[in-house]
C-alpha cells in the first residue's frame, strides 16, 4: 500500500471515530434534556427523604425495580445527582451499559457494573452506590402484579456486611403505570440481545412519579465464619425487602392522593 493511501485511509478513520463521538454526544444530550423534560414535566417527579442519605461516608441504596423499560434506573441517577452534592454510582446490568447512546450516557453518570467486587470497592472507598435488587426480573412481571416486589439477590447485603455501610431503602412509584407491561416479543430480545423486549406503550404515559427515600438500616456486626455471615446477609436481606415493600404500599397510597 503506498504512503498516500495509507494517509487517506488513517484520515477517514480518524473522521469516522471523530463523527462517532460526535453523534455519541448529540444523542447523550438530547436524552439529557428528554429525561429533564419527563421528570419536570411529564411525571411531574416529588422526591422525598432525601436528609436520609448520609452527607458523607459509604451507603447502599437500595430501591424497588418496575415499568417495562426500566426507565426508573434513570430517573432515580438523574433526580439523586440534582439533590446531593457527592457522587452516585448506580450498579447496572452489562447489557444497559452495551446500549447505544443510554449506555454511554450512564457510564458517564455513575453507572458501574453489577458486580459485588464493584459495588464493596466503592464501599470500601467511602462512596454512595444504589442497587436495584429484583433485577431484570422486577421489568418482567405483567401489570396485574405490579408493586409486587420480586425477590431481592442478596448481593448488596454481603456488600453492607462487609464493609459495614448502611442500607437506605428507596421506593419508586410511577414506573408502572407509565409503561405498563402486557407481553413480550421473544424473538425481538433474541435478535438485540436483550433479556427481554416487552410489549408497552412506545412512549411513556403522563403519570405521577413520586420517589421516597426511608431512614438507613444499620447492617449487624460482621460475623466471623463463612456460614454465620451467609445467614446474616440473608436475614438483613429479608429485612430490607420487607422495609422496602412496606414503603413501596404506603406511598402508592400517598402519591394517589397527590393527583386526586
Amino acid at each position: 500500500m503506498s504512503e498516500s493511501l495509507a494517509d487517506v485511509i488513517g484520515a477517514a478513520g480518524g473522521e469516522l471515530r471523530f463523527l462517532r463521538r460526535l453523534l455519541g454526544d448529540v444523542g447523550e444530550d438530547a436524552w439529557e434534556r428528554l429525561l429533564e423534560w419527563l421528570i419536570d414535566d411529564w411525571f411531574g417527579l416529588e422526591v422525598l427523604g432525601v436528609e436520609n442519605i448520609p452527607a458523607d461516608g459509604p451507603a447502599v441504596l437500595v430501591a424497588n425495580h418496575s415499568g417495562a423499560w426500566g426507565l426508573d434506573a434513570f430517573v432515580l441517577q438523574k433526580a439523586l445527582h440534582r439533590s446531593l452534592r457527592r457522587s452516585l454510582y448506580v450498579l447496572a446490568a452489562p447489557f444497559v451499559l452495551r446500549l447505544p447512546v443510554l449506555g454511554s450516557y450512564a457510564a458517564k453518570k455513575g453507572a458501574v457494573p453489577i458486580e459485588a467486587r464493584t459495588a464493596m470497592q466503592r464501599l470500601s472507598a467511602g462512596e454512595l452506590v444504589a442497587v436495584f435488587p429484583e433485577g431484570v426480573s422486577g421489568l418482567e412481571k405483567p401489570f396485574r402484579d405490579r408493586y409486587r416486589l420480586q425477590p431481592f439477590n442478596p448481593g448488596f447485603a454481603v456488600a453492607a456486611l462487609h464493609t459495614g455501610a448502611p442500607v437506605v431503602p428507596v421506593s419508586v412509584i410511577g414506573a408502572e403505570e407509565s409503561s405498563p407491561r402486557v407481553g413480550e416479543v421473544p424473538a425481538l430480545a433474541k435478535l438485540l440481545g436483550l433479556p427481554c423486549f416487552p410489549l408497552t406503550s412506545p412512549f411513556p404515559l403522563p403519570v405521577k412519579w413520586l420517589i421516597s427515600i426511608g431512614e438507613p438500616i444499620a447492617p449487624p456486626e460482621r460475623p466471623r465464619g463463612p456460614g454465620a455471615r451467609s445467614a446474616a446477609a440473608r436475614r438483613l436481606c429479608a429485612e430490607v425487602r420487607v422495609t422496602v415493600q412496606e414503603m413501596v404500599e404506603r406511598e402508592r397510597e400517598r402519591r394517589d392522593a397527590f393527583v386526586r
